[in-house]
């Protein structure tokens, strides 16, 4: 088998880029796989206005810091920037533009049936992560709305929306940071629709200190003492926002994200600021649209001129994987980071987690390692298969037994 394929790396997102540069770093030369024509392309359908929720030295790919003068939090395109300067280095092969569509299980290795034909290997990373299919809910006539309906992810920025009512559905990071961008970029009026109010973090911890260095401080303590000191920093930095439609919710943040892989709204100050003076409204659950406007939990009616939706994404794990029985509830793998799910399968960047980027890099170059000494052992024993057979092969009478 040739070497480059002795690894395939399905994604050639962030985590699958960091997988391939750990597996370069201990001599092995990945192929990466990925439907879209770019690296990062999930990245690149994002706002302008998108910052990292993660300090700079928290985010970078495994061994390649971001270069000097970086901010503190890198921006969408210098989040790119970085993952397109290291996807090309030499011993990586990417192929863009292929489809993965199912990965089964052959003889010791790994059946990949792509676009382009079917590949083999004896190992596979599969590292897509979360954002493959945005999701809108199937609202009751959501296709008669006669406004501007879109997903957050075809939103970019608020020119198209100036002097405009804006509905924004979904309060974590994105949704709370669109509706503020389209407060400070002209929207004539902005809402923001709340079904369950989030954990809310600040993206800046107080004096210099980022948020995600305590979060991922606090991530190591036993889950009850940081819920307590996370819901004491809400209180000091954020304030009591019930009048204002969010009220703290019942769990904690690290309750949610261990049990239900659910993360905080992590934004600016100005974010807060912006709901408590008005420039954002916050109202109730959308329960249906119809040609002129939008129902609300309640039976309030709004009529916005567009409602965009930041209600999420679902995952494509299932068509791909889901037959193999590592998938568990919520479509996420069984078992994620350097484990594997299955022999000679991984699951790279699926844990939601304070300092999530750089702790996917961590999770690469495990896997990385314990990939290499598989395939070490392997090839260890191959070969001491075909020195204990030169006597058989050179005497084909060997193996036929007793004459009778």
């Amino acid at each position: 088998m040739e070497l480059e394929r002795r690894v395939i790396v399905v994604g050639a997102g962030p985590a699958g880029i960091a997988s391939a540069l750990a597996l370069k770093d201990v001599g092995l030369a990945p192929l990466v796989l990925d439907r879209a024509d770019q690296v990062a392309p999930a990245w690149r359908t994002r706002y302008d206005a998108l910052r990292l929720n993660t300090w700079r030295r928290f985010s970078h790919l495994p061994g390649r810091p971001f270069p000097k003068g970086t901010p503190t939090f890198p921006g969408r395109d210098q989040y790119i920037e970085h993952i397109e300067r290291y996807a090309g280095e030499e011993g990586i092969e990417l192929r863009l533009g292929t489809r993965v569509d199912r990965i089964d299980r052959g003889d010791g290795e790994w059946l990949i049936q792509t676009s382009a034909g079917e590949l083999r290997a004896p190992q596979v990373i599969v590292a897509l992560g979360h954002e493959q299919n945005p999701f809108i809910p199937d609202w009751r006539a959501r296709d008669d709305f006669g406004g501007t309906l879109i997903h957050s992810g075809q939103y970019r920025n608020a020119r198209p929306f100036e002097g405009q009512s804006v509905l924004v559905v979904g309060p974590g990071s994105s949704g709370m940071e669109i509706a503020h961008d389209l407060a400070e970029g002209g929207a004539a009026k902005v809402w923001l629709a709340v079904r369950t109010p989030p954990n809310i973090l600040l993206r800046q911890g107080p004096g210099p200190v980022p948020g995600d260095l305590i979060g991922t401080w606090l991530w190591h303590l036993p889950t009850r003492l940081a819920d307590r000191i996370a819901r004491f920093a809400r209180r000091v930095d954020v304030g009591d926002l019930t009048e204002y439609g969010l009220p703290a919710p019942g769990r904690g943040v690290f309750s949610d994200v261990r049990s239900r892989g659910k993360v905080p709204a992590i934004v600016d100050a100005e974010v807060v600021e912006a709901i408590k003076d008005g420039r954002i409204e916050v109202v109730a659950a959308v329960e249906s649209l119809d040609t002129s406007g939008v129902v609300l939990a309640g039976e309030k009616r709004l009529e916005p001129q567009a409602v965009i939706c930041a209600t999420g994404y679902r995952r494509a794990l299932e068509p791909l994987v889901g037959h193999l029985g590592v998938l568990g509830e919520r479509g996420l793998p069984k078992v994620i980071g350097p484990r594997p799910a299955a022999e000679g399968m991984r699951f790279i960047g699926y844990l939601p987690r304070p300092g999530g980027l750089g702790y996917m890099g961590k999770e690469a170059r495990r896997a990385a390692k314990a990939i290499a000494r598989e395939l070490r052992h392997d090839s260890a024993t191959d070969g001491a298969r075909l020195t204990a057979s030169p006597s058989r092969a050179m005497n084909p009478e060997a193996d036929r037994g007793p004459t009778q």
